[in-house]
């Protein structure tokens, strides 16, 4: 088992109740049955199995957590699309059991590691190569990102889409 410093959040059940529903976008949750899976779920961070019942929706991550902090991001709120289930999951596996380290991390991959201060705005990001021990770099790439006393979160997203796959704060 590969032990990380910093935990990845998956989305907040609640906030996934509500997305089942009406996603952050407005629009009405449609499920549907991936037939070939591979793409990443947000609620439990691991990849979609070929025959699971998942939806696509829009999700605004920085308005969820400025809605529970009181934290203005104004401009810098933002949607895109994830999959989740489409119905009730068990969210990420308990440590010991499912992938090991942080999820996502393909060796290789590119992300971006956008970080936020308290008010929610940008403060800071940087490129990142997932390099072959995957867990030490994100352990670096994160400790450097927590380094600034502003940086409270850091949103962890694909480079190619622009895709949110999971949100990390300050410890």
């Amino acid at each position: 088992m590969t032990t990380t410093a910093y935990t990845a959040l998956p989305i907040d059940p609640g906030a996934l109740k509500q997305l089942r529903d009406t996603d952050d976008a407005g629009r009405p949750c449609a499920p549907y049955t991936d037939r070939t899976g591979g793409d990443p779920l947000r609620c439990c961070l691991r990849p979609i199995a070929p025959g699971e019942h998942v939806a696509l929706v829009s999700y605004a991550p920085l308005r969820r957590w400025a809605a529970d902090t009181g934290a203005t991001p104004g401009a810098y709120d933002e949607q895109g699309p994830v999959f989740i289930h489409a119905d009730e999951c068990q969210g990420p596996a308990p440590d010991g059991e499912g992938e090991e380290g942080y999820p996502f991390a393909r060796p290789g991959t590119l992300r971006t590691l956008r970080r936020y201060n308290a008010e929610g705005h940008i403060a800071g990001g940087r490129l990142f190569e997932i390099p072959d021990d995957a867990t030490a770099g994100f352990d670096a790439a994160l400790a450097e990102a927590f380094e600034d006393p502003e940086v409270v979160l850091v949103h962890v997203r694909a480079v190619e889409y622009g895709c949110f796959h999971f949100e990390v704060r300050r410890p």
